[in-house]
């Protein structure tokens, strides 16, 4: 330590860091948090998808199936396109769907990167010497005024 460095300033740097890493540890936890949610949902609708995606194949299947012989002697071709066509448009329908199910999803992590931005907003008030709360410098009104 120099003479001229005041006697707290090396306990306040170790007090400023060991704040920014309980908050980024925090932050981490928040992301692990998010990231076993995510993972557990998609297990979920795989497994929910899946289920459905076999016993509705094995429906059509069996129903075209039951069709076709049944009208075996008559309009077999006739009942045969008829499924095919089926099939094909319930497939380009499901197609439709699942980019629709994709383009609605909502942002991975949204609440670990506001926490991230509010996080990064106090830090830049602190810089600057304003005494600004976190919940201002995120952009929520001060309760307090």
């Amino acid at each position: 330590m120099s003479a001229n460095e005041p006697p707290g300033l090396l306990a306040a740097l170790w007090g400023a860091l060991g704040g920014a890493v309980a908050l980024i540890e925090n932050r981490l936890s928040l992301l692990a948090v998010e990231l076993r949610e995510v993972k557990l949902r998609l297990l979920a609708l795989l497994l929910a998808s899946l289920g459905a995606l076999i016993l509705l194949l094995a429906g059509t299947v069996f129903l075209a199936i039951f069709f076709t012989v049944l009208f075996w002697d008559s309009h077999r071709l006739l009942v045969l396109g008829i499924f095919a066509a089926l099939f094909l448009a319930g497939g380009f329908l499901a197609l439709i769907a699942v980019r629709r199910l994709l383009a609605k999803s909502g942002r991975m992590f949204s609440d670990t990167l506001a926490e991230l931005a509010a996080d990064r907003a106090a830090f830049a008030a602190a810089m600057r010497g304003e005494s600004e709360t976190a919940s201002d410098a995120a952009g929520k009104p001060d309760r307090r005024r």
